[in-house]
C-alpha cells in the first residue's frame, strides 16, 4: 500500500504562485508515476502534470504548460508542483496519484492511488 499527502494549498491573488507537495510512504518502491489532477466545483477530475520515476519525462496539460511545474525529491519522497501565474480558472482541489504500471498519464482510471486533495482558491 502507498499513502499519499498532499499540501501547500490556499487562497491566493491571480498571478501568484504556491507550490503544492505530495509526500509518499509506504511501499513507495512500486511507484512508476506520480500525477497531479485537479477538480473544479461541477466538473470532472481532470489531468494536471506528471513524472516519471526517473524524473526524467514529464507531461502537461495544455492549459498549464509553461505555467506549472512538476518535480520530485527522491530523499524526501515528495513530488512538487510548483504553479505560477495562477488563474481564477485554476481553482480546484488539486490531488496527486500513484500508479504503478506504465500506461496512459491522463485517465484517472490508471491510478492506483490518491490523497485526499487540497484546496487551491484563486481571486481575481
Amino acid at each position: 500500500q502507498v499513502l499519499l499527502v498532499e499540501s501547500g494549498g490556499g487562497a491566493v491573488q491571480a498571478g501568484d504562485s504556491l507550490r503544492l507537495s505530495c509526500t509518499a510512504s509506504g511501499r513507495t518502491i512500486s511507484i512508476l508515476v506520480v500525477g497531479w489532477f485537479r477538480q473544479a466545483p461541477g466538473k470532472e477530475r481532470e489531468f494536471v502534470a506528471a513524472i516519471s520515476r526517473s524524473g526524467g519525462t514529464t507531461n502537461y496539460a495544455p492549459s498549464v504548460k509553461g505555467r506549472f511545474t512538476i518535480s520530485r525529491d527522491y530523499a524526501k519522497n515528495t513530488v512538487y508542483l510548483q504553479m505560477n501565474g495562477l488563474k481564477p480558472e485554476d481553482t480546484a482541489v488539486y490531488y496527486c496519484a500513484a500508479k504503478t504500471v506504465y500506461t496512459e498519464y491522463v485517465p484517472t482510471t490508471n491510478y492506483d492511488y490518491w490523497g485526499q486533495g487540497t484546496q487551491v482558491t484563486v481571486s481575481s
